[in-house]
């Protein structure tokens, strides 16, 4: 379960800036990559090779627990003393492994004799409290050590959260006689998968994975389909076939038309996210809002949507829907702010980021109208200013995240970030190239402000100082704090 060097014992995954990557291997069962759910890295899509990856953002908390001291983290076998299994391989999910009755998953060679040490190594009770300390990717090498602890480990309470990405390529096994075979899901049906994400597919392709894993009728929850050619045919079937599906996303799908939206969406979806998908625009807005009264989410990117769209929500989704993200939506102006803010009152977290024609009088309007909100992201909005930073601490005193990236030139460190040291319900604060700021207001304003938990300087704050930065010992609740590649300016 470990490599030798020189002696030493080293873990086969070897993380890097959150990401894990488990190495191709001699047997050509190739290699999975997984991304940590950690904050940072909540938003990076995973690129696996030739396996499903999976993407993790977040683990149950388990700190009740006694944490086990390990040499390895990979090594059940050091917790009893004795050598790893010699005959375990490093491989990652695959279509052929998937299925815990194969036959074909070693058994715990290479162990002494011991009852008590082979006891040990099988006992489910120890098994059950010590795989919660894996990630997903030392979860899935685990799986294939022995027939023990793949049944352990392939209960469903162990994946929860997670969500299997399928590229097209990884759907099909290839015949000696050339021809393709859907592979076994029978794995993923153990594991209880019930959302997943599928990387360039084509309408019969999803027909396919719909005959071929148990759940997908009425047990799959999510599904999130990426760069795919799926039609409003195909969007029809999945949907209709698929009665389980509560969360939709669709992102980088240019082949279905809002007319396929019309056709297809029913009232049992709760959150839709749709993105880069050109053809989206005003009727989709609608169909969105007559089709969908239960809409507790939506994020949108779709650079053709106008100000009529945010008219067209219905009173009840008034009561109902809670985050609203608009990204990249170019034509939205301060009259769809208005429209917004009338027609979603109860809105908690909104984003309008990269909205670039929205300016001050637009985030009074949010300001006045949505108290109840707790997070804000106001990121590539160049036409925001320190009147709408007033207003956001007169007003949004449930504020507890608000997001000024790329806010450049018009915030100053004087008058604007003296209006957030007043928010005492902010914990987290995002001033990505904000170039503006400096020590004198990162130590006279925001840090009188001791409550933050994320504060985030990250990229391109040039007239920061070593000084000012040391200032930020005083916030006693900080937990993460972004400085990446950020330019420190030199010690007055």
């Amino acid at each position: 379960m470990s490599n030798q060097t020189n002696g030493e014992t080293k873990p086969p995954c070897l993380p890097r800036n959150g990401l894990v990557k488990i190495p191709a291997q001699a047997n050509g069962l190739g290699s999975a990559s997984i991304t940590k759910g950690t904050p940072a890295m909540k938003n990076r899509l995973c690129q696996p090779s030739s396996v499903p990856a999976i993407i993790s953002p977040a683990l149950a908390n388990h700190s009740d627990l006694p944490i086990p001291s390990l040499a390895s983290p990979l090594s059940l076998a050091m917790l009893s003393g004795v050598p790893s299994p010699s005959g375990a391989a490093v491989v990652g999910l695959h279509s052929s492994e998937i299925s815990p009755t194969n036959g074909e998953v070693s058994s715990l060679e290479g162990l002494p004799n011991s009852p008590t040490e082979r006891q040990l190594a099988v006992d489910e009770k120890i098994l059950n409290r010590l795989f919660w300390y894996f990630s997903a990717c030392e979860k899935c090498v685990l799986a294939q050590v022995c027939k023990a602890w793949r049944r352990v480990l392939y209960q469903p309470k162990f994946w929860v959260g997670l969500t299997p990405v399928l590229h097209t390529k990884e759907l099909y096994n290839i015949l000696p006689s050339g021809d393709k075979e859907f592979v076994n899901l029978q794995g993923f049906a153990i594991r209880g998968f019930d959302g997943f994400c599928l990387v360039g597919v084509s309408d019969l392709d999803i027909c396919e994975f719909i005959d071929n894993y148990p759940l997908s009728k009425k047990g799959v929850k999510s599904m999130s389909l990426k760069r795919s050619t799926i039609t409003d045919a195909g969007l029809e079937v999945m949907l209709e076939q698929m009665q389980g599906v509560m969360r939709l996303e669709l992102s980088g799908c240019n082949d279905f038309t809002e007319a396929g939206l019309w056709s297809s969406l029913n009232a049992r979806i709760t959150s839709l996210s749709v993105s880069d998908c050109i053809n989206v625009a005003d009727d989709a807005i609608a169909a969105i809002s007559q089709l969908l009264p239960n809409l507790t989410e939506l994020n949108l990117q779709a650079y053709h949507v106008t100000d009529t769209a945010l008219a067209y929500f219905t009173a009840k989704q008034g009561y109902t829907t809670h985050t609203l993200r608009l990204n990249s939506c170019w034509e939205i102006t301060n009259h769809g702010v208005v429209n917004m803010v009338h027609s979603l009152p109860n809105l908690s977290a909104l984003s309008l980021s990269g909205c670039s024609k929205v300016t001050d009088d637009g985030v009074e309007l949010v300001a006045e109208n949505l108290r109840k909100l707790r997070s804000l992201d106001l990121s590539w909005c160049p036409r925001i200013t320190d009147m709408a930073l007033e207003y956001i601490a007169c007003d949004l005193h449930k504020l507890e995240e608000l997001v000024l990236d790329r806010c450049v030139y018009e915030i100053t460190p004087d008058a604007g970030l003296s209006y957030l040291s007043t928010m005492s319900s902010l914990r987290n604060l995002y001033l990505r190239w904000c170039c503006q700021v400096q020590d004198f207001g990162l130590e006279e304003h925001l840090l009188e402000n001791r409550k933050f938990h994320v504060f985030c300087l990250l990229l391109g704050c040039p007239l920061l100082t070593t000084t000012g930065l040391s200032g930020l010992v005083q916030l006693q609740d900080l937990e993460e704090l972004e400085l990446t590649n950020g330019v420190l300016g030199p010690h007055p």
